[in-house]
């Protein structure tokens, strides 16, 4: 399918890795130009020329820390004319309530959700301008299913949520659609890391268990299929969509 993206121009948050770096890597190869932005240069420039390569396509590294407002401002300087914004960086400590501090929720909370918030705030005001758009927020099913042992991420998740459909609800008027993504487990180093400390919270030896004896398939989501989502949403194949957040976990949420 054709997602009639060519010619495009994107933004990608936490692109370094992960679900970032697959998105980036789908749009790229659905003809887009794709500029990544994360702290860490080298694995960025690294992608940028790969994806340069293989598709024939503008990649460009930003190294930017989110949780800096002037990092923010450089990033929307760079990319003045951005079609879809991707929003997908973040790093919320697992544990329960008394597992994490004042600091660490902050400090998680200052790039996952304010820096969802304070990105869409600069972005969205250049794609009013120019009349079209499409914000993706990638947030996750805590959101939806609170976790006790993950109470900042649920937390902050359920904010975002409401966020995308508080914008997204209205944002057409402006010719701009607002679209949030919900994956489940996703195979990557962060969800090991939150269930290790699951784990040890539980009062395991901090081994994460093995997804082949929890998750649909047998496995977890591989963070191209969730990348596939986020391209479609973000195309015009669907462009009615808008307010919306669409949950990519095999079924765990329909059946808690």
């Amino acid at each position: 399918m054709d997602l009639h993206l060519s010619g495009r121009r994107a933004l990608i948050t936490g692109a370094s890795k992960g679900i970032g770096a697959a998105t980036a890597e789908v749009l790229a190869e659905e003809g887009c130009e794709v500029h990544l932005a994360a702290r860490g240069a080298p694995a960025l420039e690294d992608l940028a020329r790969r994806l340069s390569a293989a598709y024939g396509v503008g990649a460009y590294a930003h190294p930017v820390d989110l949780r800096r407002p002037e990092d923010l401002a450089r990033l929307a300087e760079e990319v003045p004319r951005v079609d879809i914004l991707v929003n997908n960086a973040g790093d919320i400590p697992g544990g329960p309530l008394d597992a994490v501090d004042a600091k660490s929720w902050r400090h998680g909370w200052e790039l996952k959700v304010l820096g969802y918030v304070d990105l869409t705030r600069l972005v969205y005001a250049r794609m009013r301008d120019h009349g079209h758009g499409v914000i993706v927020n990638t947030i996750g099913i805590a959101g939806q299913r609170a976790d006790f042992d993950y109470i900042a991420g649920s937390s902050g998740n359920a904010a975002l949520m409401a966020f995308t459909r508080a914008l997204g609800g209205r944002s057409l008027r402006d010719g701009i659609r607002v679209v949030g993504v919900n994956p489940g487990p996703v195979a990557t180093e962060r969800i090991l890391t939150l269930m290790a400390a699951k784990a040890r919270t539980a009062g395991g030896d901090g081994t994460p268990p093995d997804p082949a004896a929890a998750f649909p398939l047998g496995r977890a989501a591989t963070p191209r299929e969730i990348a596939d989502l986020i391209a479609f949403v973000a195309s015009p194949r669907s462009a009615y969509t808008s307010g919306a957040i669409f949950t990519v976990d095999g079924g765990i949420s329909a059946a808690s």
